[in-house]
């Protein structure tokens, strides 16, 4: 998933936050509002950014 869907998603629910899970529904990790609007607001921000990205590590 990108940040630009997972944005949109969490403005249609009205959620701070998103549990990321893998192909069995484990959980691996949680992103919030605040995060992605720091990656959208970085030079290296571009429309394919993936969550993956998100959380392996800062965009620089």
């Amino acid at each position: 998933m990108t940040v630009e869907v997972a944005l949109s998603l969490m403005a249609g629910a009205r959620v701070d936050h998103l549990v990321l899970c893998d192909g069995d529904d484990q959980s691996t990790g949680l992103v919030t509002l605040a995060r992605l609007a720091g990656v959208t607001g970085s030079p290296a921000y571009t429309d394919r950014i993936r969550l993956r990205d998100v959380i392996a590590g800062p965009l620089v």
